[in-house]
């Protein structure tokens, strides 16, 4: 079992494959632009280079909002090279969002593109104006500059010299922003310690999900835990192949996957629904394995694609805060349907009752997680972290079969999947408050067969026009939240059920929301 003292962290598996494997081919676009081995390291070190020229010292956290391409890779092996602390966000984040994030972390640099450099400058100076006292500076690529931004072409020193090693494992290597119970965007704190030792338990995996032969599909965005450390993270382990693209497209995608001969698919559970109705006949020859996470896959769907398909799908349970992976159904050892595996190698999991107790076997339980791979609690105090035994709680409910696979059955936590990210119905709750004639508000997530749940707002407000406030809603909610947390449905109602304690009854709601989509409403 992998212990951290055995671990080899992200930059030194970087360097040691342009060392042993320095012509083979790394990561590629889907428009064509890729990189070797060697050539991958050389610009994550002529970036760390440049970062260092530019002011920023161990520990200082540089953001990253753009999608998946070439530069956010380097860039984000260029931080932890030099050991600063990289901050990867939804490029699709609003100017909102993005200040909130950019006031609590306070990056001394923020990199974007010509697709996010706008709502990067307007989050900068909303930031400033909520008290951020020192404005990051924008790095932009390949688009015009505003006055005190830098190209990231003169980020990129000539040469690269020579960056210490990461010695101190437990140093901060990355915050990823996920929105707390409260709907304020949290950041969990991952050390070079967590990205490597999930990165090692993974790859004891027996078959393994990945091998030096294979072309991996990196459609998966890197902002997320699931395509940076589970993907990019495993690519650098066992040096194959990333093919990178920014978006999902059921033919297309297919396309890319014959043209670049990809051989594993890491997905969200929304890809299967969205082939259910593409004809797959020789479209995925290349393909010897599908991995799926960031929520539950509908066993039917999986049924019925390898039924099509032949080729295998796996599924596992992870979380951003366990950088990410923590069971896959290729460690089990009888697979069961509607089950996400047993926990890797390295990683202990037990269950627990409401009093902390462990849970009788069969029985349902919060889910608590041990390992190497945890994170250290959150930004900027390490509040909520692992108790001083390394046990973390992770609000998701669930029960171990007679083989030791884990099965979800609820979540603690009153969080909304969508297409694999989380939504806090707090945060969405806060904005919809926002709308004139709103009196309350309450969301939930209903079953969506494309994107796993649906945002669902019910809302109370006496003296408007259902239609008209619908819309209004939805408007307002789509110029101040990401798109994919805004309310795919607006239900006006008379009044929120509530317990005898005030508290909206939100089983209720989603119970209703059950019978809708079961026809009984």
């Amino acid at each position: 079992m992998p212990v951290a003292s055995d671990l080899v962290d992200l930059p030194s598996l970087l360097a040691d494959a342009a060392r042993e494997s320095p012509e083979k081919l790394a990561v590629v676009e889907a428009g064509g632009r890729g990189l070797t081995w060697a050539e991958l390291d050389q610009e994550a070190g002529r970036v760390a280079t440049g970062l260092g020229a530019a002011g920023v010292v161990a520990g200082q956290r540089v953001a990253l909002v753009c999608p998946n391409r070439l530069e956010f890779v380097t860039t984000y092996l260029a931080v932890l090279r030099a050991q600063a602390v990289a901050v990867p966000i939804n490029p699709r984040t609003t100017p909102r969002e993005l200040g909130r994030i950019l006031l609590g972390c306070a990056p001394r640099l923020v990199v974007a593109d010509g697709d996010t450099v706008t709502s990067v400058r307007e989050a900068v100076e909303l930031a400033a104006d909520a008290g951020l006292e020192r404005a990051p500076r924008v790095v932009a690529i390949g688009t015009t500059l505003r006055p005190g931004e830098r190209s990231y072409d003169h980020l990129r020193a000539d040469r690269a010299r020579p960056v210490p090693p990461v010695h101190d494992l437990e140093r901060l290597a990355a915050l990823l922003y996920t929105s707390g119970a409260t709907g304020v965007p949290r950041g969990a704190m991952l050390t070079h310690r967590a990205l490597a030792a999930n990165v090692a338990q993974v790859a004891e995996v027996d078959p393994p999900m990945v091998s030096g032969d294979d072309v991996v599909l990196g459609v998966l965005p890197l902002f997320h835990v699931y395509g940076l450390n589970a993907v990019l993270g495993g690519v650098l382990r066992h040096r194959a192949k990333l093919v990178l693209t920014d978006q999902f497209h059921p033919e297309g995608t297919l396309d890319l996957i014959d043209d670049e001969a990809v051989s594993v698919v890491p997905i969200a559970p929304p890809v299967l629904a969205a082939w259910s109705g593409v004809d797959l006949e020789g479209r995925l020859g290349p393909v010897r394995l599908l991995l799926s996470g960031s929520a539950p896959l509908d066993p039917a769907t999986v049924e019925a694609f390898v039924a099509r398909t032949g080729i295998p799908v796996h599924e596992g349970y992870g979380l951003t805060e366990a950088a990410p992976v923590v069971t896959s159904t290729l460690c089990s050892t009888a697979s069961r349907p509607g089950g996400v595996g047993a926990p890797l190698e390295g990683v202990e999991l037990r269950l627990v009752d409401d009093d902390d107790v462990p849970a009788e076997p069969g029985d349902p339980g919060e889910i608590q997680v041990r390992g190497d791979n945890l994170f250290s609690g959150y930004w900027p105090d390490g509040d909520d972290a692992p108790d001083v035994d390394g046990w973390w709680s992770t609000g998701d409910v669930g029960y171990l079969d007679d083989a030791g696979d884990l099965h979800l059955v609820d979540r603690v936590k009153d969080l909304v999947i969508v297409s694999g990210f989380n939504v806090y119905p707090a945060e969405v709750e806060g904005v919809v408050a926002e709308v004139e004639g709103v009196r309350a508000v309450a969301v939930v997530g209903a079953e969506d067969a494309r994107i796993g749940e649906a945002v669902v707002a019910y809302v109370v407000a006496p003296d408007a026009d259902p239609v008209d406030l619908a819309a209004r809603v939805t408007e307002h909610c789509g110029r101040h939240l990401a798109r994919f947390k805004v309310p795919t449905r607006v239900e006006v109602v008379e009044a929120l059920p509530h317990t005898v304690t005030g508290k909206v009854q939100k089983g209720r709601l989603r119970r209703w929301e059950r019978r809708r989509a079961d026809g009984a409403l």
